[in-house]
């Protein structure tokens, strides 16, 4: 995925669309329980409904917005228990992507998370919450190639979607889950550097269960709890 700035493009290919529509959804331009139609959709971004149609069907697969027959499509709520339900799933499957990658031979790969690490440094002292956002996502996609788990990335594809939207929140509004992320994600980073599978899964697991507990009174008062 390529989280960059959004600009109203005229665009054909529905995969796109679904692209741009989900970028907005996560950065919460499009509001959690937000009505969505598809007469607002072509207008704005300048396509026929055939592909909005499509590009609404494949957001709905991967859980960003919801249907209901006669009554129509929302941006998928954010509450306290689907909070609760995708970091519960998160903990164990992304330790399972950071265990394998340390386990990796790419050498070449594995050297890329110093890069990412000096980017994620910059973007602390600067303050900046998106551009720390945009460097985690590579990092965690990383870590699920060097995985080389093609049934472990599917999953963890499928929900990092919906805990990116619950990730860019974290980080906007809690300065101290920022650093809590920059501090242990560095550790984890060398971990699958030195190839410590069991300190990688032990870190990524422990991380984003301290997130996790940290951030749910957050996400109650913002979104409710169901």
């Amino acid at each position: 995925m390529n989280l960059v700035r959004i600009q109203k493009l005229s665009i054909s290919i529905p995969e796109n669309l679904a692209e741009i529509l989900e970028e907005e959804i996560i950065y919460g331009r499009l509001k959690s329980r937000e009505r969505l139609t598809e007469e607002m959709i072509a207008e704005r971004y300048g396509v026929s409904r055939s592909p909005v149609r499509e590009a609404l069907r494949l957001l709905e697969r991967d859980g960003l917005v919801i249907r209901e027959a006669r009554r129509g499509i929302w941006v998928a709520p954010l509450s306290l228990k689907d909070f609760d339900e995708v970091y519960t799933c998160r903990i164990e499957l992304e330790g399972l992507a950071a265990k394998y990658a340390a386990l990796s031979n790419d050498t070449e790969r594995k050297g890329e998370f110093s890069g990412l690490q000096n980017e994620l440094t910059d973007a602390i002292k600067r303050n900046d919450a998106k551009q720390f956002f945009l460097v985690d996502v590579r990092g965690s996609l990383l870590t699920y190639t060097l995985a080389d788990n093609k049934t472990l990335t599917r999953l963890l594809g499928g929900l990092e979607k919906q805990a990116l939207r619950y990730r860019f929140h974290a980080y906007q509004q809690n300065p101290n889950i920022l650093q809590l992320s920059f501090d242990d994600t560095a550790r984890i980073y060398d971990a699958i550097r030195d190839g410590d599978a069991a300190k990688a899964q032990d870190l990524t697991e422990n991380l984003i269960r301290e997130i996790w507990q940290k951030m749910r009174e957050g996400i109650r008062g913002s979104f409710g709890a169901e």
